[in-house]
């Protein structure tokens, strides 16, 4: 970079109140079914129907994301290049005026203050790191989505719609994680896969990017989406026909089974000819099948063979809790005995709906509330966009099950108001762990002073996340046991000085700090954070913009020997000398960036390779003094993976 039924459960009173596997399973045959046996789809003048011609079109807007390299403050690499028409395509290379997220590869997984998810079994076999939601102007049937990736393509792995229906299809997923071939290093890519059909109007695109395989940065020009135009006219009747075709679960079920009357004309004729005609086929055959069972059930008893039931209870709940949330929910409709299992407290200790963003939903909420009753991690990050969550249902989730919560993650959360993050600093006082990351602007919508009363905190994520200065300070003096903190992009109020100072007279038990892309950061911070003698990792990114350092950096490395971890990118201060300190003092280093750092020569970088040992990742891109032969050298000889993305013409084995 530059610088059961319904009925039955509710008699159990084990509280389900939501189908949860079925809002995906069959979402996609389900809702075309509903358009073409309505025939909204026709040329007639009610509802909508095509106009006969493609419309292409490019992301008018923005409606989320996840991160971005950019700033708010800034027009460079932020989520909002990546509307209109491509600036930069087919030219490849690093430009401003695309979108870029925050990671890339598995750098971010290898450091010190990485935290797995919660609920293994939940994540998918390709799991999304970013994602961006874009809107565009007109309704369409999407037929085409092309991508036009002018900087390490290669990161994306899904493609959402959001219908007229309000409904998430997946239109598009990567079968594996994305290697360019060598013919393919270094151009830009206009990628548009092949895409499942969809016969439902969108505005709506979802694009989720996993850039484990990336060896840098990606960056994205412009998103088009293209498909036969449609006009709608009747909205209100289309939505209308859907709702009451969804909500019809009698319905539904007999026409699985095959016995579906033509309900396009004369509807109430052709029920109440199903009923008086085909009603008792139908019951026949479930007594038949009913019959077929108890035979099998005697024999099984008379063969006196060891059934599931017969296993401990404790050895059920240990099999289920292997599986995933839907899995849990699919194996509680076999029976009375499966469902209680499924159903049992201990198996939603943690609950982890973030895989599941398109499904969560606050019905799903207010059934999870009933059976995580001893709940212990909850991550509700990505949900709740387009108000799929109420921040009232949230709230009462919290009030009934945060009061045992220990940790708590709400990254790019669209639920939370002022009267939520209440509740949350009110009952949520047992809290170790809380993540807020992307959750509010500059300046601040919400109001996050209730967060004073926590004060058990080791582990506090605010990345892109704006937060009163002084709520910050008083955080940082109420929580003494904090282990990790995450301030990058938290505005231009918070002065790094006075957080540094807090942090050095209270917080000296700090192992990992993010500061990236903040503000008002100088020597006399770095002096005080040279008390935190645990600290493994510190990102100083585009944070340090003083012209001279003096001794504050190397006091700090002097003090901090453990430093496994460290981001010095387009740190102004840095010199030859700071340099030799890193190469001599940091033995333990495993990634040094000094990305965009200048007039430093060649010798220090090579000093730096010689006596790191255990150093896995070196960011010299930007960086003068050095060309294409003396980083390939190093690379071969040291087995260090070296960025330099401003060379042209590299060789990926470089780069590795």
């Amino acid at each position: 970079m530059s610088s059961v039924s319904d009925d039955d459960i509710t008699r159990q009173g084990a509280g389900v109140t939501v189908d949860f596997p079925a809002l995906g399973g069959e979402i996609d045959s389900e809702l075309c079914n509903t358009f073409e046996e309505s025939d909204v789809m026709s040329d007639s003048e009610e509802g909508f129907y095509y106009a006969g011609y493609r419309l292409d079109q490019y992301a008018l807007d923005v409606a989320d994301f996840s991160s971005q390299y950019g700033s708010d403050y800034s027009i460079s690499y932020t989520a909002t290049n990546i509307t209109g028409k491509p600036r930069k395509y087919p030219e490849y290379g690093d430009f401003p005026e695309t979108f870029a997220m925050r990671t890339y590869g598995d750098w971010w997984e290898k450091a010190p203050s990485y935290i797995p998810e919660i609920q293994q079994q939940n994540i998918s076999k390709i799991p999304a790191k970013d994602y961006i939601v874009l809107c565009f102007e007109e309704y369409v049937i999407p037929e085409e989505i092309a991508v036009y990736e002018t900087f390490n393509p290669g990161g994306l792995i899904r493609i959402w719609a959001y219908t007229i229906l309000k409904t998430w299809v997946c239109l598009w997923e990567a079968k594996k994680v994305y290697a360019p071939s060598p013919k393919l290093v270094n151009k830009a890519r206009r990628f548009s896969p092949k895409l499942k059909t969809l016969n439902i109007p969108t505005r709506t695109i979802r694009l989720e990017f996993n850039q484990m395989g990336l060896s840098y940065f990606t960056e994205i020009d412009a998103v088009l989406l293209g498909g036969r135009k449609v006009n709608i006219e009747g909205i209100q009747g289309i939505l209308d026909c859907y709702e009451r075709q969804r909500k019809c679960s009698i319905l539904r079920k007999l026409q699985r089974i095959h016995f579906r009357p033509n309900i396009k004309e004369n509807y109430h004729n052709h029920l109440k000819e199903f009923f008086t005609n085909d009603l008792n086929k139908f019951v026949n055959i479930v007594s038949s099948n009913t019959d077929l069972l108890k035979n099998d059930l005697s024999s099984e008893k008379d063969d006196k063979a060891v059934g599931l039931k017969d296993l401990p209870f404790e050895i059920m709940l240990k099999i289920f809790s292997y599986l995933d949330l839907t899995s849990l929910f699919l194996v509680g409709q076999v029976s009375k005995y499966f469902y209680d299992v499924s159903t049992h407290p201990l198996l939603y200790s943690e609950l982890n709906l973030k895989p599941y963003w398109h499904l969560a939903s606050s019905e799903l909420l207010c059934t999870l509330a009933k059976r995580a009753t001893i709940l212990k991690k909850l991550d509700l990050s990505w949900c709740g966009l387009f108000n799929t969550i109420s921040p009232t249902e949230f709230k009462k989730f919290i009030q009934q099950r945060g009061d045992s919560l220990i940790c708590l993650r709400l990254d790019s959360c669209k639920i939370l108001n002022a009267s939520c993050i209440e509740t949350l600093g009110i009952v949520c006082d047992n809290l170790r762990e809380l993540s807020l990351r992307n959750c509010s602007t500059d300046p601040p919508l919400l109001n996050f002073s209730c967060l004073a009363n926590l004060k058990n905190l080791e582990r506090l994520d605010l990345f892109q996340t704006v937060i009163e200065p002084e709520l910050m300070l008083t955080m940082l003096e109420n929580n003494r046991k904090l282990k990790h903190l995450n301030l990058a992009f938290c505005g231009i109020s918070v002065n790094m000085d006075a957080v540094a100072q807090r942090i050095g007279q209270y917080n000296q038990g700090l192992v990992t700090l993010d500061m990236w892309k903040s503000r008002f950061l100088s020597a006399t911070g770095l002096d005080a954070l040279s008390k935190c003698h645990d600290l493994e990792e510190v990102d100083f990114g585009w944070c340090l913009r003083e012209v001279s350092l003096g001794d504050s950096l190397k006091k700090l490395l002097l003090n901090c020997t453990k430093l496994r971890k460290l981001f010095l990118a387009t740190v102004r201060g840095i010199t030859d000398h700071d340099v030799e300190n890193i190469a001599n003092l940091c033995r333990n280093l495993e990634q040094l960036d000094l990305m965009g750092v200048s007039g430093i020569s060649k010798d220090r970088y090579y000093d730096v390779l010689v006596k790191c040992r255990k150093l896995q990742l070196l960011d010299l891109s930007f960086c003068d003094n050095i060309n294409s032969e003396e980083i390939a050298f190093w690379a071969r000889t040291f087995q260090v993976n070296i960025k330099c993305s401003h060379i042209p013409n590299v060789p990926n084995d470089m780069r590795y």
